[in-house]
């Protein structure tokens, strides 16, 4: 271990790693803030990011719940943004080996940000490397963020210090450095319209189950026939 340690750029991973976990720990504040102001407890806030612990699901059913939706709709909407998580699980399951307790602790730390860091190394040790440390990274300073803002939540009222309003702000930053493209410009677009069309007719929280379909801009359309062909033949 100590001799991983050595290699400049495993230090470079390391830091890397810890610097995003800490930056993500500053909106964990935000949503403990808002959790509270959805009427949750301290504990009940902080039970939800150690055990949920993906962001933009935990951002999304404390909205609802803030705006008045119902659990149902709250939780529908969750489940539909964390449902990414089991593509990233499938994208790192062939780098993540050992007994079932190790790979169960790296289904909870499969996040946005451990899955980035980790594809984005050349060699699968310093993949493994970058996994560990930035989802250790992360949970740790995600759930202190949680806490801090929860207690903070119920020492003042968010709303009087405008702190009702970090909820969407931290949400639209979270989600702002993915609209990079023509298909996430165009699913946000579409998501967004068809959110605000049926916001005037549909219950609090169903307009966002049913933007989610704009995912499926998202997915690629399958090759040509004659494509996939001269692929094989190669």
């Amino acid at each position: 271990m100590f001799q991983l340690l050595r290699d400049p750029r495993t230090r470079t991973v390391v830091t890397a790693s810890i610097t995003l976990g800490v930056a993500v720990g500053v909106f964990g504040i935000s949503f403990g803030v808002g959790a509270v102001s959805a009427h949750a407890t301290v504990l009940q806030a902080c039970a939800i990011s150690l055990l949920v612990f993906t962001g933009a699901s935990q951002f999304s059913a404390i909205s609802v719940l803030l705006a008045g939706g119902s659990y149902s709709s709250a939780l529908g909407g969750a489940l539909v943004l964390g449902a990414r998580n089991g593509v990233y699980g499938l994208a790192m399951s062939t780098h993540l080996t050992g007994r079932l307790g190790t790979r169960v602790l790296a289904a909870q730390l499969t996040i946005d940000e451990s899955t980035s860091m980790a594809l984005a190394q050349d060699d699968e040790q310093h993949r493994r490397v970058a996994f560990w440390i930035t989802g250790c990274s992360v949970f740790v300073f995600w759930n202190l963020g949680t806490l801090v803002g929860a207690l903070a939540g119920r020492a003042i009222d968010p709303q009087t210090f405008g702190l009702d309003a970090a909820f969407p702000a931290a949400y639209v930053a979270m989600v702002w450095p993915l609209l990079r493209g023509r298909r996430p410009l165009m699913a946000a677009a579409i998501g967004a319209v068809v959110c605000v069309a049926l916001i005037p007719f549909a219950p609090i929280g169903v307009p966002i189950l049913c933007a989610a379909l704009a995912v499926l801009v998202g997915v690629p359309a399958p090759a040509p026939i004659e494509t996939r062909a001269a692929e094989v033949s190669r």
